[in-house]
């Protein structure tokens, strides 16, 4: 199991002088993803749970659609990365013509224009619904079980929630690991989606809206602000979007009927 922050000394200025202080800095290692003996893709993590990370992404990411399509997963870790070698009995790459761009989280996407097209269509539907009390709860929890972050200062959160309990807490130096994580996690477990929220930290650009469309999340939240292409996302596909969560209140940038008191 690798380290998950190493300590140093770095030279802090403050009050007009400088001292020496001891930080601790967040682990930085690359994980591949191998299907069926072919690289899909690199991501920076900090180790934690490469498996549900491996099989987030590759859900994320439309190379797998049920659980019963892995016949095999092995993470091997090394002394500077770790393998994800991941074996279907389907052929992924079938039809699939590779668009690569650069999502806003600075990784690799790919599909990012098919993934629009394709789930752009879909509408979700969902009766359920959120307090605003239970949102500003949750956020605060995800603050407060956040020892990573507060340790290093280094990390996103993300979690899975029905309204009353956080059922799946993760964290990772990127927010799309974070929420794939959980998609990995929920996919492999076989844990149904369609009637819980995400609430995460992190900029909601359009790809983190469409990983919480792919699996059915109803009603996507976090502290930080959405771009104006995942609020028309919102809009049409009729996924819940809230952000800007403070510790007194929040922005709701689409509804739906979900958000009780609107």
């Amino acid at each position: 199991m690798m380290k998950e922050s190493f300590s140093y000394t770095v030279k802090e200025y403050c009050g007009g002088e400088f001292k020496d202080k001891e930080i601790s800095s967040i682990l930085e290692v690359p994980l591949t993803i191998n299907l069926n003996g072919r690289e899909v893709v690199t991501l920076l993590t900090t180790a934690r749970y490469p498996d549900y990370l491996a099989v987030g992404f590759l859900k994320s990411d439309a190379y797998i659609s049920t659980r019963d399509q892995i016949t095999d997963l092995k993470i091997t870790e090394h002394e500077d990365r770790i393998i994800a070698d991941i074996s279907t009995s389907h052929d992924p790459w079938k039809g699939r013509v590779l668009e690569y761009s650069i999502t806003s989280g600075c990784g690799k996407g790919t599909n990012f224009g098919r993934n629009v097209s394709t789930i752009s269509k879909r509408t979700i539907t969902s009766e359920l619904t959120v307090t605003p009390e239970q949102i500003l709860t949750h956020a605060n929890e995800l603050h407060s079980r956040s020892t990573l972050y507060n340790k290093t200062r280094g990390c996103h959160n993300s979690s899975l929630c029905t309204p009353e309990e956080m059922l799946y807490f993760r964290e990772d130096i990127g927010r799309h690991n974070a929420i794939d994580m959980i998609v990995g996690q929920c996919f492999l477990e076989n844990v149904p989606t369609d009637g819980k929220m995400i609430v995460s930290t992190g900029r909601v650009a359009s790809e983190i809206l469409l990983k919480a469309v792919r699996i059915g999340v109803p009603i996507l939240a976090s502290t930080a602000v959405a771009t104006s292409f995942s609020v028309e996302l919102a809009r049409k596909i009729g996924i819940t979007l809230v952000g800007n969560i403070s510790k007194t209140g929040f922005w709701v940038y689409n509804d739906q009927g979900r958000i009780k008191g609107l």
